[in-house]
């Protein structure tokens, strides 16, 4: 090599020194090397252990600290239980299941026409008076007799329940109401949910089945807690009740859901009467509510069935 080449590589190695501060042969790294891109790690990313997103990559903070990845645990199977629990519960008690609960009233839209029912705090007091010594109590009874049977598998006792609770209504309507809404439920969460709970009661009482009975039955055969399912039940029951209410009255739907929330505190204590209240001491004493179940059966005008 001559000296004029020699001069000149001297020359282009000096300029690479200086351009990277003195690091000869190395250049700095571009923005989408920094990121991964050239090997494809910022396109595509792994899931982590339980499907969700992993924990995201530390980034460089104050004084050279580093901010620490969110952890991601899996649910534990107790979690995932009472995650699928509260689906399906949710799911039964919601207004959209198909069991026809919109078109009863329970004897409301007579109320409503003698004038007993005239505003958002005379549906308040006659619901609560239901809740606390009517139908809304016996039925709450009934659940917990109705749960406890299932759960421990004695059909003797479930089929007690299940003909008590067919017999314990105060008229036709009242028999329609409760018997219609339970083949209802037990035919559609036995085809989207099926339990062999619901099989065993049917093979131990073949009449009519009542609404909170196998309502308590599918709830026990899927592993639902009473004390929820029950909670759940009610909230139902008198959700429905307090939109028949909003219809027939009229009220508006804020004075609806004040109605509702009024009576939170109601159900939580029937809730609590009904655990403790054996089969034989379940007993309503809501005389005119019974009265506006039976007239409603001959009531010129009618919107609901009951």
């Amino acid at each position: 090599m001559s000296t004029g080449m020699r001069a000149d590589a001297g020359t282009s190695v000096a300029k690479v020194r200086s351009t990277n501060g003195g690091r000869a042969g190395t250049s700095s790294p571009s923005p989408r090397s920094s990121r991964g891109e050239g090997r494809g790690e910022g396109t595509l990313r792994k899931s982590g252990p339980c499907g969700e997103s992993p924990s995201p990559r530390p980034s460089p903070r104050k004084n050279g600290e580093r901010e620490k990845g969110r952890q991601f645990a899996c649910p534990t199977p107790a979690e995932d239980g009472e995650a699928k629990a509260l689906y399906r519960i949710m799911t039964w008690m919601s207004p959209s299941y198909p069991v026809g609960a919109f078109s009863y009233s329970g004897g409301i839209e007579w109320a409503v026409e003698a004038g007993d029912i005239r505003d958002a705090e005379t549906l308040r007091s006659w619901l609560a008076t239901m809740i606390r010594d009517g139908s809304v109590f016996c039925d709450a009874a009934m659940f917990c007799h109705a749960h406890r049977a299932a759960a421990s598998g004695d059909d003797q006792a479930l089929a007690a329940v299940a003909e008590l609770a067919a017999a314990f209504v105060g008229s036709k309507e009242r028999f329609l109401e409760t018997t219609a809404q339970g083949e209802a439920f037990r035919q559609i969460t036995q085809a989207a949910w099926p339990a062999p709970a619901m099989d065993r009661l049917t093979a131990a009482w073949d009449g009519p089945l009542a609404y909170p009975v196998v309502v308590a039955v599918a709830s026990a055969g899927h592993g639902i807690a009473l004390g929820p399912a029950l909670v759940a039940f009610l909230h139902g029951v008198v959700a429905n009740l307090v939109s028949a209410g909003v219809r027939l009255i009229p009220l508006g739907q804020t004075d609806g859901q004040r109605v509702l929330a009024a009576l939170e505190g109601g159900i939580a204590q029937t809730v609590a009467r009904a655990l403790v209240t054996a089969l034989d001491d379940a007993g309503a004493a809501t005389l005119r509510a019974d009265i506006a179940g039976m007239r409603h059966e001959t009531q010129y005008t009618r919107l609901f069935r009951s």
